[in-house]
């Protein structure tokens, strides 16, 4: 599978108009747009257009006396607390000049009709109509992680829906009469306000996406929130247009996350940046990159004042070309040959700069790495000609040498013993195995699971057990394992930012035992629900094949059996992989196929095939879609979007947050 450098060349390209109103301007720009031009070339890109100074988009923000020009960069619509923004910033400050640039595209009258209003209100905020105001739009959507892998930060927040908990918050506000007996039968219209317009400002962007490729889409869908998406796409007016003169042809599927969270917590992934994701913090205000502690090239002591006076490093290393290079061989080699990768490019940097490197055979250990590090310190030009190669190779020793790294193989070898377990009368089995490693806060050495480890792991159990039987023996397993968590929560010295958000407390003085028998009770309900997550497929609904006396139970994810299923030779229509129709024509269809035979449109057909998988992916999953894509049909083009790349404790995160229906808009 060829990389997609039209994909990635555009997601730079959508920057050049902002740019081009960087020259002489103080930028404001919001946490997801920040995020996507770090991806493309970071905050450099506007200094080099010109832009005086790069700001936060917060009201507590302002120009100085002697900057007559702002751009503001912004990924919501220009209303609400975006607008509320905006008036701050420029009633604080001297500007006789304002840009608005925004991701949201004005694609109806009403739209426009503001936009022209705000110029208007932007003069009046300046406090002279004489003065000059734009608003301008620039489709602002994709980050490009890797040219297989691009993510929309502006809706990292958005997952699939959860069956029960969504199902009665969403029927809580209908009459008896016109309650959804199930999550299928949720329409967009029923949806609250606030995600209504969420799912249209990404429908909308996509579109600007596709116009800006040339491409036509075909819209396919596995999954109630993603039918839901896919329809609005294949039914928007301003795409019907477009589809007509478009060159190329592409499938878009989208694919719900929540039908395969198995891939999503596992750690089966023997992938370098997965575990860099999972060991080190994530960077402030960011979904995607994580901060790389930078101080050993210094020879500063971080502590007392110093503490975090040097600014950490990232693995975005989009304008570095060695350092680019490497990270897309950490991001599709297994770990083995990564951390050997770190090793050859550290010895390329070294002897560049003439350091007395020393040359070695064998396995690369993380003091090896760290050693060829030091070479570095203190040597100013040398570690600015190597910054990015340096960060890669410091975020792998700090990956390496943590202890979530350790912990690692023992999830791994858990999850292995467990699939061996598996079946849909075993999970009072395996809840019975699973029972005596809960334990308190007291018992707890450092190699046992915390309670989040234990959470990941029943997200695993009951996702890739699927539809299970509900009887008396297992009734009893689950209470006896809620009793063990209710404990633990109890016992909790202090809360975690997914156990807060579990069970609604700051602190754990607050955690009553009523809580935290709320909350346990609430896992255990979505814990249900997830093992159903793919009780309506046909052809996907288990990713657990079972042991025989040859071979090994195993993990097969969703997404495999969907990518087999897309690219099999025979083209037989795919039970579960529904197409979206564009309207008249596809209803005119379906009736004359009742006298002749018309065949719908298949995911195969197109040269591009794109994944969009909502509610977050892994490494391991593009690197295994590349891979599986370039063995069953070279020719073809695959590309994975998603709404952010994940780690682990992502996913308990959004299963048990209270907020699904209210997506995070970044403002």
């Amino acid at each position: 599978m060829a990389g997609s450098p039209g994909l990635s060349a555009f997601c730079l390209k959508v920057w050049e108009p902002v740019l081009a109103k960087a020259r002489r301007a103080v930028v404001f720009m919001d946490t997801p747009c920040a995020e996507i031009l770090h991806w493309c070339g970071g905050a450099e890109l506007l200094f080099s257009a010109g832009a005086l100074n790069v700001k936060e988009f917060s009201s507590f923000e302002s120009g100085a006396n002697n900057q007559p020009k702002a751009l503001f960069v912004v990924g919501s619509h220009l209303r609400g607390r975006a607008l509320e923004v905006i008036r701050d910033v420029v009633s604080q400050s001297s500007f006789q000049y304002c840009v608005v640039v925004t991701a949201v595209s004005p694609g109806e009258a009403e739209d426009r009709a503001a936009y022209q209003q705000l110029e208007d209100k932007l003069c009046e905020w300046m406090g002279n109509m004489n003065f000059t105001a734009e608003v301008m739009w620039a489709p602002l959507l994709l980050a490009p992680i890797s040219p297989h892998l691009l993510v929309t930060p502006a809706f990292s927040s958005l997952f699939p829906l959860v069956a029960s908990q969504d199902l009665q918050t969403l029927n809580r506000s209908r009459p008896d009469k016109k309650r959804f007996p199930s999550i299928g039968d949720v329409d967009l219209p029923s949806m609250p306000h606030e995600f209504q317009v969420h799912i249209k400002k990404l429908v909308s962007a996509l579109n600007a996406f596709f116009e800006g490729i040339g491409v036509r889409e075909e819209c396919y869908a596995v999954g109630h929130l993603s039918r839901i998406i896919a329809g609005e796409l294949a039914n928007y007016p301003q795409a019907k247009n477009r589809r007509k003169t478009a060159q190329s042809k592409a499938s878009l599927v989208f694919i719900d996350r929540t039908l395969d969270l198995t891939g999503a917590v596992g750690h089966h992934g023997e992938n370098l940046v997965e575990k860099m994701l999972s060991a080190l913090p994530s960077l402030q205000g960011h979904t995607n990159d994580v901060m790389v502690n930078m101080d050993s090239l210094t020879a500063l002591r971080s502590e007392g004042d110093n503490e975090g006076i040097i600014a950490p490093g990232c693995l975005a290393q989009p304008t570095d070309p060695a350092a680019k290079t490497l990270w897309e061989s950490m991001f599709n080699m297994k770990q083995k040959e990564a951390v050997m990768e770190v090793r050859r490019h550290l010895v390329e940097a070294a002897s560049k700069q003439n350091l007395p490197v020393k040359m070695s055979m064998g396995r690369v250990t993380p003091e090896q790495l760290r050693s060829h590090i030091q070479l570095f310190k203190e040597n100013g030009q040398a570690i600015e000609q190597h910054c990015g190669v340096l960060q890669l190779a410091l975020a792998t020793v700090q990956a390496l040498k943590h202890p979530q790294c350790a912990k690692w193989d023992s999830f791994l070898a858990y999850e292995r013993l467990l699939l061996q377990s598996t079946g849909k009368s075993e999970l009072p089995m395996v809840l019975n195995q699973l029972y005596p490693m809960i334990k308190s806060h007291n018992e707890r050495s450092n190699d046992d699971y915390n309670l989040e480890d234990i959470i990941v792991l029943l997200v695993y159990i009951y996702s890739v057990t699927g539809d299970v039987q509900v009887n008396t023996e297992l009734d009893i397993m689950e209470s006896q394992v809620k009793k063990a968590l209710i404990r633990s929560f109890s016992d909790e010295p202090g809360l975690s930012p997914l156990l807060q958000k579990i069970t609604g407390c700051e602190s754990s003085p607050e955690l009553t035992f009523e809580k935290s028998t709320a909350a346990v009770n609430k896992i255990f309900s979505t814990l249900r629900d997830i093992s159903k997550a793919r009780s309506h497929l046909k052809m996907f609904h288990s990713v657990h094949v079972p042991g025989s006396n040859v071979q090994q139970a195993s993990y097969k994810p969703l997404l495999k059996q969907i990518v087999e299923e897309i690219l099999h030779p025979d083209h037989a229509e795919p039970l579960d992989i529904e197409h979206m129709s564009s309207g008249l024509t596809d209803l005119l269809k379906t009736g004359f196929s009742m006298f002749m035979k018309v065949s719908r449109p298949h995911p195969g057909d197109a040269s591009l095939v794109m994944l969009f998988v909502i509610g977050g992916v892994t490494v391991s999953e593009v690197r295994m879609i590349k891979d599986l894509a370039s063995t069953l049909k070279p020719g073809i083009q695959v590309v994975v979007l998603s709404t952010k790349l994940l780690k682990p404790l992502d996913i308990p995160e959004f299963l048990f947050a209270a907020d699904r229906l209210h997506p995070d808009t970044g403002i």
